[in-house]
């Protein structure tokens, strides 16, 4: 990357709790990779005096607190933090309202649902492929694997250029067909019914994805590239649009 920042488009990342198996730094390599400017946005950062950014990458984390979307909490969901969950609404508002391009991944494509009026599935009742097979070493920091079906005429299929990609997989709760929040698309499925994509048609850019590109499983892995680098190039081509747009 060149040294000159006033070049590349500013991604504010969100950051919150350490979670076992994510780590930040991931999203900021793929933004830096792909010629954005990662800035991290801490839980509790005033958000009056966030300006002058060109995207907003949401990241995966612990569960959101079912309140958030009108529901009593199950007894599957164990750890939740409420000032996150309304912290990353109050960002992704802002970005809607900025219509600044959005990409949230995991936790963050359910905050992105629930943002929208949706709701969720607090809890896959089966383990695979949604997750890792238990007793498998390594245990719970390990994926599950699992191929996702594209919607055609998409924003998800112009990036990923396919019907048909093969994703990585680490969660407990989900997005389904019937909890989809009013006015989004559902542009990939999986096994059980799970929605693997949402994208915001009254955005210019805004999507959500359930797997984690991010990680370097996927970005190291030639054959996984176009759900996962390709994705993080269009995510940044985007903001980049929006930044020379905004002089």
């Amino acid at each position: 990357m060149n040294n000159d920042n006033s070049l590349y488009p500013k991604i504010l990342i969100t950051a919150a709790e350490n979670v076992v198996g994510e780590c930040w730094n991931d999203y900021s390599r793929c933004v830096s990779n792909s010629n954005g400017l990662p800035i991290r946005v801490d839980l509790g950062t005033d958000i009056e005096t966030i300006q002058n950014f060109d995207g907003l990458l949401i990241t995966a984390g612990i569960d959101i607190d079912p309140q958030i979307y009108g529901a009593e909490k199950s007894d599957y969901v164990t750890e939740t933090n409420i000032k996150r969950d309304q912290f990353e609404l109050a960002l992704l508002e802002k970005a809607r309202q900025l219509d600044v391009p959005v990409l949230a991944i995991c936790r963050g494509h359910q905050l992105f649902n629930v943002g929208s009026g949706g709701s969720l599935l607090q809890h896959l009742e089966n383990r695979e492929p949604h997750r890792a097979r238990r007793g498998k070493k390594n245990g719970s920091i390990d994926s599950g694997w699992h191929n996702v079906e594209v919607v055609k005429n998409t924003l998800l299929h112009k990036i990923t250029n396919s019907t048909q990609i093969f994703t990585n997989s680490r969660h407990h709760q989900a997005v389904l067909s019937n909890n989809v929040g009013p006015g989004l698309i559902a542009s990939a499925l999986a096994e059980q019914n799970v929605i693997e994509a949402l994208e915001d048609p009254s955005m210019t850019w805004g999507l959500s994805v359930q797997w984690h590109p991010e990680r370097r499983e996927m970005t190291d892995n030639a054959d996984l590239k176009n759900a996962s680098t390709t994705l993080f190039d269009a995510f940044i081509a985007a903001a980049k649009k929006y930044s020379l747009n905004s002089i």
